[in-house]
């Protein structure tokens, strides 16, 4: 008995499936990285945003100060909603980091009744060869048994 061509395809659509999952959760993982960047960006935008502010009280600029103002308002805005969806798409690597999980733990299913299978297959090859053998010397005993003289010992007894 093989295994079965259907526990070979359950594997392969397994491990296809993993597959899947892998690549959404480097996909959600990519998103979620570039979202940080966009955050270390504004913040880094507010920052000088403060810095003309700083600056402009130095020079006494009212318009770099207005622009200044309005620049750290913007980027904490901006970051208020990054932050927000940084939260969304965390969640949503952990998601597909337990469904990749999930998967994983089906396919190594799959390939454990796969291993079993084989291994059952080997085993019962490995008892008929045993088998046969042990036929084998089983039916040269006998052969030996009925006929106790050697072949040479015939030989001359018909001479004589």
């Amino acid at each position: 008995m093989a295994v079965s061509p259907a526990l070979r395809r359950l594997l392969r659509i397994r491990e296809i499936e993993e597959e899947q999952r892998r690549l959404a959760l480097e996909a959600a993982l990519d998103e979620l990285g570039r979202m940080e960047q966009a955050l270390a960006a504004t913040a880094r935008r507010e920052s000088r945003g403060r810095r003309l502010v700083s600056l402009s009280a130095h020079t006494n600029e009212p318009a770099d100060r207005m622009g200044g103002l309005e620049q750290a308002r913007a980027a904490s805005d901006h970051a208020a909603h990054l932050a927000e969806r940084i939260e969304a798409a965390a969640e949503q690597v952990a998601w597909r980091r337990d469904d990749l999980l999930d998967k994983r733990v089906e396919r190594r299913q799959a390939e454990t009744l796969i291993d079993e299978a084989a291994a059952r297959e080997s085993m019962i090859a490995s008892r008929r060869g045993q088998q046969v053998i042990d036929d084998w010397f089983a039916t040269r005993r006998f052969r030996q048994k009925r006929s106790p003289e050697a072949p040479g010992e015939s030989a001359e007894t018909e001479e004589t």
